[in-house]
């Protein structure tokens, strides 16, 4: 019996020490993201309401892996990630074919960003989310940052089952999808609010044969009671908002 005893504290201890060993250098590529001189400065102000390096540490992106940045506008999460999975990892820029004046704005935004090959880890894609052109088990993480509601907001009834499918298919056994988005309140409308309910998003995750594996509070705000639009100037950049570590096991 404490030979067992002793064999299963040894085994705590290993899995604890790999934990650790797998956790970011936070506090470092806070640094580094905050001092890197070619990094826009839009993109710096908003660092402290999205805390993204702790939020990429809570969904365990790591060194070396390849990830993608799903709905990714002008690319803020793109770069981020660029500097997580470094030189030995791979990231998509994953947007649908973008037309009009804000189409064009947010093309040349992406075309700075990666001006010079400035972030030479990352590829751009042109698709529909629910539609990658990648393999199957292709991608250790996805991302998807404060657009999972548009999914609900779709004419496409079938639109969050399909992305969830699609993330199925793409992901590792293993793999996580990470969903960062504006928090919603049951008895207010949220698609017009542009916000989603926890709940729903956990169960159509679950429905699609995912496991949501936590919940992190990284990114609450209790000050936002949810009954304003995102892009209300009171609340905008600051909204109350949940972070689902969503991963698939089969």
């Amino acid at each position: 019996m404490k030979k067992l005893l002793v064999v299963l504290m040894m085994g705590l201890a290993l899995v604890s020490m790999h934990s650790q060993a797998q956790s970011l250098d936070v506090q470092g590529l806070i640094q580094q993201i905050s001092n890197d001189p070619g990094r826009d400065a839009a993109d710096k102000a908003r660092d402290p309401n999205r805390r993204p390096i702790s939020v990429l540490n809570f969904l365990g992106v790591q060194q070396g892996m390849t990830v993608i940045d799903l709905v990714a506008a002008a690319g803020y999460y793109t770069e981020v990630l660029s500097n997580v999975v470094g030189p030995r990892g791979k990231v998509y820029m994953q947007n649908a074919a973008m037309s009009g004046e804000r189409g064009e704005r947010t093309e040349a935004a992406i075309n700075a960003r990666l001006a010079n090959n400035r972030l030479a880890n990352v590829e751009r894609i042109t698709s529909e989310p629910d539609n990658l052109p990648l393999p199957d088990n292709s991608l250790d993480a996805a991302i998807i940052a404060l657009e999972f509601h548009e999914l609900y907001r779709s004419s496409n009834p079938n639109a969050a089952a399909d992305f969830l499918q699609e993330m199925r298919r793409v992901l590792k056994v293993g793999g996580v999808l990470g969903i960062i988005e504006h928090a919603g309140h049951p008895v207010y409308d949220n698609g017009a609010l542009h916000r989603a309910l926890e709940s729903q998003v956990v169960a159509d995750a679950q429905k699609a044969g995912l496991f949501v594996e936590a919940s992190s509070k990284l990114l609450r705000n209790i000050e936002d009671d949810r009954s304003e639009g995102v892009f209300a100037a009171s609340i905008r950049g600051t909204t109350d908002r949940f972070v689902l570590r969503v991963v698939k096991k089969r």
